[in-house]
């Protein structure tokens, strides 16, 4: 078996709030292999997004190890934190995150300006993964000339530009009418069918339907791990 890209072992994290110490996650065990397409669900509270920004390396945790694609991650500092997340990981989120005053291309160029590549390189790459993802003629569009899904579109290509190991995806759909979200959804198949590592953190159970593995948090700790047989 090869070595999993994401290997966490009693992973915790707690918050401080005035005296009392809050316990958000309580020692998680998980195994992501590459290739995968996992869901993380779970209700408000459960530590879905806690963990979320423990995989994405948005922060960090209090005890436990987390081995991200071999290394270390649980005990990084914030630069080199940075340098990982921007390697390795394309978020996604809910609110496209976008630049409003900046063409779809500069938006999706921008994660290559940090990883330090040519203005060349960059506008070569961010054309040919605007045209992954089916706006290759919008390209000079601002965010605002953009419909939801189209902003949501470019926010994936922006993902994608680094070729990270893995794409997080919160709430990809959270803010799109339900067309636009199978459109979106079956996007993500497609990146998950070119080999990329997909996590999906959603509450929509007709959304975590797509992926090939469920996760279930609840209350801090994982409830259920389990394959999806029914995946779309």
């Amino acid at each position: 078996m090869a070595n999993p890209l994401i290997n966490i072992s009693n992973l915790k994290r707690d918050f401080q709030l005035g005296s009392e110490t809050i316990y958000v996650l309580k020692g998680i065990d998980l195994q992501i292999n590459k290739g995968e397409y996992v869901a993380l669900m779970g209700p408000s509270g459960s530590g879905k997004s806690t963990l979320m920004n423990l995989l994405g390396c948005l922060d960090t945790a209090t005890s436990g190890t987390y081995i991200l694609n071999g290394k270390d991650v649980s005990q990084m500092h914030d630069d080199d934190l940075a340098e990982i997340r921007n390697k390795e990981i394309g978020f996604v989120f809910q609110t496209f995150n976008l630049l409003p005053r900046t063409t779809a291309l500069d938006n999706v160029a921008l994660p290559m300006i940090y990883a330090g590549h040519s203005k060349a390189e960059r506008n070569e790459r961010a054309t040919e993964v605007l045209a992954q993802v089916n706006l290759a003629d919008r390209m000079d569009h601002q965010p605002n000339q953009l419909s939801g899904g189209q902003r949501q579109r470019v926010a994936i290509a922006r993902a994608l530009v680094n070729k990270p190991s893995i794409i997080l995806a919160d709430e990809p759909t959270g803010n799109l009418d339900s067309k636009t979200s199978v459109e979106i959804m079956g996007l993500f198949n497609e990146i998950h069918n070119n080999g990329n590592t997909v996590i999906l953190v959603t509450h929509e159970e007709d959304i975590a339907k797509y992926a090939h593995r469920i996760i279930r948090l609840r209350d801090g700790m994982i409830e259920s791990d389990t394959p999806n047989p029914n995946h779309l």
